[in-house]
């Protein structure tokens, strides 16, 4: 009779369970930070009242930040700039969160969700213990999705590779 060896069950399965939820926890930019046509549909430009709230946050996060260097960075670059800032965090965030949700571009995706992460976890983790560890995981998660190239199971860059095995899409990075 056959033992089974115990392990992990499925775990590209739960990865990419796990880079979907994450996806969809940056799309709610699209309705939340982009400006949207006739209510609904998102543009690709962050939304007047997102250009409005954002400097205001950061305003609140720099203030007490004792990272001088990050502190000196927002009050100094973003806060001077918070128009392009808002444009940039609301795009941002929602390519992040199609690219995660759908599984294309994983890589791109889950790099440019990782720098976003550090720099909010940057921006925020003076302020609690719970936002200290919500950044670390979301760094982390962020991490795995791209080394893993969590993208290939229930994703576009899946399909991708399959039909096209020569595509960047299809190498594994550093092998």
């Amino acid at each position: 009779m056959h033992q089974r060896t115990p392990g992990m069950s499925r775990p590209a399965e739960w990865l990419a369970f796990l880079r979907i939820v994450v996806g969809l926890y940056f799309v709610k930019a699209l309705w939340q930070k982009l400006e949207l046509v006739a209510g609904v549909i998102p543009i690709p430009a962050a939304s007047a009242r997102w250009i409005e709230t954002m400097p205001k946050i950061v305003a609140r996060q720099a203030a007490e930040n004792p990272i001088l260097w990050y502190k000196q960075f927002l009050d100094g670059t973003v806060l001077q700039h918070p128009v392009l800032f808002a444009h940039l965090t609301a795009v941002g965030e929602a390519a992040v969160g199609i690219g995660l949700t759908l599984g294309l571009l994983n890589g791109l995706s889950s790099a440019v969700g990782l720098s976003m992460a550090l720099a909010y976890g940057l921006a925020t983790q003076w302020m609690s213990s719970g936002q200290r560890g919500f950044h670390f995981v979301l760094v982390a998660l962020m991490v795995a999705f791209f080394g893993a190239r969590a993208g290939r199971r229930w994703g576009l860059d899946g399909v991708i590779a399959r039909r096209k095995p020569d595509s960047l899409l299809a190498r594994r990075p550093l092998s």
